[in-house]
């Protein structure tokens, strides 16, 4: 039948046998290209399941300060990862492991076996590549390391509140590593490698794309300046028994900051045991009423007015002054009429008042504004207030009495400190920088030069005269500045907590060509007094003589030659 049928319908045979030549052929065509012609496919697929491209990190840019001492840099670390999976089959070597990284055996064990049907887990971090070769002598199948950088800072809590700190993955968190994050970072590489399908490496083969590291960056900040204000801020901290403080220091013609301190502070290469508050750089972020530091900036809108002059006087009997509600006190009690250098040296708030009344509180505000006071700065610092500088429709009394003196308005230490620098380089101001700058910008003038060099000579007066803030004084220095008290307001609610102050005090020198300005804030002294002239000017005149020692600036303040000699030859002159 079979024979029979075949012999019947033959091209049935042969379709079939025609259909298999046909599929042959389309198997034989599509081997040759394949293998010849369409290589491509076959290789991005084997590549697909055995090329991996594994991250080359970038070296962070180095941070140093204007003189190029190393503020924040990175060195190379080991962190080891494992494939869980791999893993469990080396469960005897689990104890040796663990005590390699320094871990609990129970609870390393216990981690491994809940990322079983994980093919990475993290081991340990941030390991010197020492530490890192220990761990990987041990040949435990499925541990592999990884080479990345660490951040260090050499200055460690000194320069914290500035520098910030970057996180376990090198990306800036505060600081200027935040604010330039995308400067220092630099772009990681590309290493192509071959794995297996259980993720082994079997081979290295290039390098598919180079990594690129980061800028560096040179700060303002001078480190020996920054020691300084640390030390002697920290210092008057533990002698007031004070809650926190700040000191900022910039120079008057270029604008840099020199140096920014806070306390409390941290150290951003061990923040284990780290509290939030001791983050907070206050300098940039705490506002606070800058009280009486604000006077001279009012009485600067009284000279540039035309309508009073440094001789002219106030009568600020009885030391009080009524306005409806409210009772202006004056702490001096002085009882006869003061000209206006007498009314910053005995810091009255009648007579400040008196002048506000007759000037108006809109050019007392218009002044405080082109100074920089309730703006910001442009230092573009992460978290950085702009404080409030209030504006009215109508000033009545109170408000005007009060802004004159410094109430009712909140600065921040940077605010303040770039208020004075404006004096001090007469009446030009010029904008702040946080990084080095190489050529001094030229300013906008914004207070009258005359008029600046009148309040440069009333503030020195402050300082030197009878009665004055002597504790500020700098030997062979002649400086000037303006303490303040000011109460804190309270948290919540209305009003002013008891008992609590801010003792403050801005000034600048040396005044034969003033060059450095520094503000000093220190929050809530308990011990021994709180009244700025007491707290916070000592600490102004220790960091302003070291300060200026340490930038060569010649004295100013030095006596005569003759009277030198006079004082060695009499035998006056002390013991060599």
């Amino acid at each position: 039948m079979i024979r029979l049928e075949g012999a019947l319908y033959p091209w049935r045979f042969r379709l079939v046998l025609l259909l298999l030549a046909l599929m042959v052929g389309a198997i034989v065509w599509r081997i040759v290209d394949l293998q010849l012609i369409d290589r491509d496919f076959l290789q991005a697929h084997g590549d697909a399941r055995s090329v991996r491209h594994i991250p080359i990190p970038a070296h962070r840019g180095l941070m140093t300060d204007r003189n190029g001492e190393p503020l924040a840099v990175s060195t190379p670390v080991t962190t080891l990862w494992a494939n869980g999976r791999e893993l469990q089959g080396a469960a005897a070597q689990w104890p040796a492991l663990a005590a390699a990284l320094g871990q609990e055996p129970k609870a390393f064990a216990a981690r491994v076996r809940a990322s079983a049907e994980r093919e990475f887990m993290y081991l340990v971090r941030g390991l010197t590549p020492e530490q890192g070769q220990r761990v990987l002598d041990l040949k435990v199948p499925g541990v592999y390391a990884i080479e990345e950088f660490r951040r260090f800072y050499p200055a460690g809590e000194v320069t914290a509140h500035v520098v910030g700190f970057t996180d376990v993955d090198d990306r800036g968190r505060e600081g200027m590593e935040l604010a330039f994050d995308e400067w220092l970072a630099g772009v990681p590489g590309k290493r192509q490698v071959l794995k297996d399908r259980r993720g082994r490496l079997i081979k290295d083969v290039q390098v598919a794309q180079n990594a690129k590291a980061g800028k560096a960056l040179a700060l303002s900040i001078d480190l020996r300046l920054q020691y300084l204000a640390h030390r002697e801020l920290r210092n008057a901290l533990v002698e007031f028994g004070a809650k926190a403080g700040s000191l900022v220091m910039i120079d008057v013609k270029s604008g840099e900051v020199l140096a920014m301190v806070n306390q409390p502070t941290y150290n951003p290469n061990n923040r284990r045991s780290l509290q939030p508050a001791a983050m907070r750089n206050r300098a940039m972020i705490d506002v606070f009423e800058p009280g009486s530091t604000m006077k001279p900036l009012s009485m600067v809108a009284a000279l540039e007015s035309g309508r009073w002059k440094p001789t002219d006087t106030v009568d600020v009997y009885p030391g009080s002054l009524r306005i409806g509600r409210y009772t202006i006190r004056d702490v001096s009690r002085a009882t006869g009429p003061l000209d206006l250098t007498g009314i910053l040296i005995k810091s009255s708030n009648v007579g400040m008042s008196k002048i506000a009344f007759d000037i108006g509180g809109e050019s007392i505000f218009n002044l405080m504004q082109q100074v920089g006071l309730g703006q910001d700065t442009g230092l573009g610092f992460p978290g950085e207030r702009v404080g409030n500088l209030p504006n009215h429709r109508n000033w009545r009394k109170a408000e005007t009495a009060t802004l004159s003196y410094g109430y009712g308005l909140s600065v921040t230490a940077v605010q303040l400190v770039h208020a004075y620098a404006a004096l001090a380089n007469n009446g030009r101001n010029v904008p702040l920088s946080l990084t080095r700058v190489d050529h001094a910008p030229d300013g906008v003038q914004v207070i009258p030069e005359d008029v600046a060099k009148i309040m440069q000579g009333m503030l020195q007066q402050v300082v030197e005269a009878p009665g004055g803030v002597h504790r500020a004084k700098v030997p062979g220095y002649h400086v000037a500045g303006k303490s303040g008290t000011a109460r804190k307001a309270s948290v919540g609610s209305k009003g002013y907590t008891e008992n609590a102050y801010r003792s403050l005090f801005a000034g600048f020198g040396p005044m034969s060509d003033p060059r450095i300005a520094v503000a000093v804030v220190i929050d809530e002294p308990s011990e021994g007094g709180y009244y700025g002239g007491l707290v916070s000017a000592p600490v102004f005149g220790k960091v302003m003589a070291g300060a200026l020692r340490l930038m060569n600036i010649v004295p100013d303040d030095l006596p005569p030659v003759e009277s030198q000699e006079l004082a060695v030859n009499t035998g006056t002159g002390g013991r060599l």
